[in-house]
């Protein structure tokens, strides 16, 4: 089972094998919308924008559309592209506004290393915060 069926379910696992990853706002621009120049504050971003309005780049789902868990969402899917930690079942994802948020255990530090790496590489992510990841 790979991150997005074990996180968000088998529906999301779906629609990335339909969307493949691209750049944030090409993604936004094919679904019909427009991305917003930056994070909102999380009063704004935790309501879908009008129809045709911006969309922050941490609500940016796998479709380019409005998703309140869009960036962790790509960071899942981030990880379960990469042959390195497709196979580490014992970490959760979630985030908060921009910050991506790690929760769990990991067998080694590298692999720590690898997922904050990766996840702070996705496009709308401002921090990551792996406090909550034991290693061992």
């Amino acid at each position: 089972m790979g991150w997005l069926s074990r996180i968000f379910g088998q529906e999301d696992e779906q629609t990335a094998y339909e969307f493949p990853p691209m750049p944030i706002k090409e993604a936004v621009e094919q679904a019909g919308g427009a991305l917003a120049e930056a994070s909102m504050s999380p009063e704004e971003a935790a309501e879908p924008p009008e129809e045709g309005g911006p969309i922050p780049p941490e609500r940016v789902g796998l479709d380019g559309k409005y998703d309140q868990s869009g960036l962790a969402k790509r960071v899942v899917r981030a990880f379960d592209l990469d042959p390195d930690t497709d196979d580490i079942e014992t970490v959760w994802v979630a985030q908060l506004g921009s910050k991506v948020v790690l929760k769990g255990t990991v067998p080694s530090q590298d692999d720590l290393d690898k997922l904050v790496s990766i996840a702070s590489e996705v496009e709308g992510a401002t921090e990551v915060d792996a406090s909550e990841v034991e290693v061992g």
